[in-house]
């Protein structure tokens, strides 16, 4: 049709009124209030959320996930009701953010582990900012816990950041969860030693430092008779925070006090028995 023969006193415009203009300013304006209603409810309906997550004690880091997710998901559910009023087919764009949804999480395979993970970790909380662990294979203490990787500070003072998949994956362990830690010594004395004496310089090194708890009580006893030495276990307990420096300190003192006593600490040897031969 061209445009410069169209008559425009041929147009009904009470047909064109009635059929198109009402119909579809009713679409757009159901769509507009179902859009602002919605936005509405989905506010309020995250701070009640919000509310009832932070009232349950959980981590702000996850309790704001959570509500960052919800956001998101209610804000196009939101979205898609307004369409179908305007009668928009919402079926196909659902289709789509599905393909789209799974071709991104193909792609994002390792961030989404790790960004799972991350939220494990901040739900069973195996470990919090401050602690000293060890996962895999690295030990430090926590110093950030992310939705996508964990930040450790090492004993030397460096910065490792571990993917939170490797450190879910692996064996944690927490060496601050417990208010106490035992000390284990393995204190080897020779076999021409006194034991008993050696035994009562022990208790004593132990009874002199104050920081080792008197309950449980600490532990000195035979561990093993070994192939050049009589091994003692030494089995103190302290507060975690003491843990390091008292075991230095003990190491210390024991070795002096065993000096003191004249009681060996035997190196490692072999007794080599040789025979003549026709003796």
């Amino acid at each position: 049709m061209s445009f410069e023969n169209f008559d425009l006193s041929k147009l009904d415009l009470e047909k064109v009124f009635v059929n198109y203009a009402i119909p579809g300013g009713t679409k757009l304006v159901f769509a507009i209030l179902v859009y602002l209603i919605g936005t509405i409810a989905a506010k309020w309906l995250l701070r009640l959320i919000r509310k009832g997550l932070v009232r349950s004690h959980l981590d702000a880091m996850l309790v704001n996930f959570v509500t960052n997710i919800l956001r998101w998901v209610l804000t196009l559910l939101v979205i898609i009701v307004a369409l179908e009023q305007l009668g928009v087919p919402t079926t196909s764009l659902i289709t789509l953010l599905g393909a789209a949804g799974l071709a991104v999480g193909l792609a994002l395979k390792d961030s989404l582990q790790n960004f799972a993970s991350g939220v494990l970790l901040i739900l069973f909380r195996p470990f919090r900012t401050g602690d000293f662990i060890e996962a895999g294979g690295r030990e430090g203490v926590v110093e950030e816990i992310r939705i996508f990787s964990t930040q450790l500070r090492t004993p030397d003072n460096r910065e490792v950041t571990m993917p939170n998949g490797e450190v879910y994956s692996n064996a944690i362990i927490n060496f601050t969860a417990k208010e106490q830690r035992r000390i284990d010594l393995v204190i080897r004395i020779g076999y021409d030693d006194d034991l008993r004496k050696a035994k009562e310089v022990l208790e004593g090194v132990l009874a002199s430092e104050e920081r080792i708890l008197k309950e449980p009580a600490p532990l000195v006893a035979v561990g093993e008779l070994g192939a050049s030495s009589v091994d003692i276990l030494v089995r103190p307990w302290v507060k975690t925070p003491d843990y390091f420096a008292t075991k230095c300190a003990l190491t210390e003192e024991i070795k002096l006090a065993l000096d003191e006593a004249g009681i060996s600490i035997p190196y490692p040897q072999m007794d080599v028995h040789m025979d003549k031969d026709g003796e």
